[in-house]
Formats: C-alpha cells, sequence, structure tokens
C-alpha cells in the first residue's frame, strides 16, 4: 500500500483544475479547408492528421448578413486565418475546396498570394448520383 498522504476532495478539484500549459504547435505541412457556402464563408488549417490549428469564418470576422457570402469576406477571412498559420510555422499546404459558394476563388488567391506554399488544389464538393427522387407531376 502507498503511505502517501491523501488530497482532500477541494484539493483534488482544484489540481484538475489548473490549465495546462499549452505547447506551441509547430506545422511545417497542413491541408487548407475552404467551405464556401451561399450564406458563409470557413476557412479551416489543420496537420497532417487533421487536428485543426487556425479556423475563421466570415461571421466570426465580422460580417453580418449577405455580406458574409461575398468574394471579398472570403478573402478577409483567409487573411485572418494566414495570420494564425504564421504563428506556428505554415510552410506548405494542399487546399481542399467544399461547396458552390462566391468565396472559393477569392479565398485560393489570396493563399496564393500569401506566401504559403500550394502543393495542390482538389475539389471535394459533394455531387449527387442520382440524387432525390423528383416531385411527382402537376395535375392541372
Amino acid at each position: 500500500m502507498d503511505n502517501k498522504p491523501r488530497l482532500s476532495n477541494a484539493r483534488q478539484k482544484a489540481v484538475l483544475r489548473q490549465r495546462r500549459r499549452k505547447v506551441a504547435k509547430r506545422v511545417n505541412e497542413g491541408n487548407i479547408y475552404i467551405q464556401s457556402t451561399f450564406n458563409n464563408a470557413i476557412i479551416s488549417i489543420t496537420d497532417k492528421t487533421g487536428n485543426v490549428a487556425a479556423w475563421a469564418s466570415a461571421g466570426s470576422c465580422g460580417f453580418k448578413g449577405t455580406k458574409k457570402s461575398t468574394p471579398f469576406a472570403a478573402t478577409q477571412t483567409a487573411k485572418i486565418v494566414i495570420e494564425k498559420a504564421k504563428n506556428f510555422g505554415l510552410e506548405r499546404a494542399f487546399i481542399y475546396i467544399s461547396g458552390v459558394g462566391n468565396g472559393r476563388e477569392a479565398a485560393v488567391r489570396a493563399f496564393a498570394g500569401s506566401g504559403v506554399q500550394i502543393t495542390g488544389i482538389k475539389d471535394i464538393t459533394p455531387l449527387p448520383h442520382n440524387g432525390c427522387r423528383p416531385k411527382k407531376p402537376r395535375r392541372v
């Protein structure tokens, strides 16, 4: 048996509540996911294993309503994510684009001009193979 002194419940909870120090991430190579819908643009940067290192959306950047789906909002969102990515040393990235919104090309152009080396671009927008069953014909 242990002869260590036991901590009280309050002390155990206090020890558990202490926040661990964040370890500085170094992500040299990663993936950039651009999701551009008709209502918003969401950009995430992950490492090679898929852990999200930085993200931003047009809504989190201060755009509201219909302005969130504009190419300008996507560009500003990409610039904010690039600043976050510079903090952990992103050098090379593969871009995955999803969605049919207006900000697709604008976000890619922002990353191309940022100094991050783009290794490739892939469109992963889901496409229906046969789609939903169509509505029955209207009787007039």
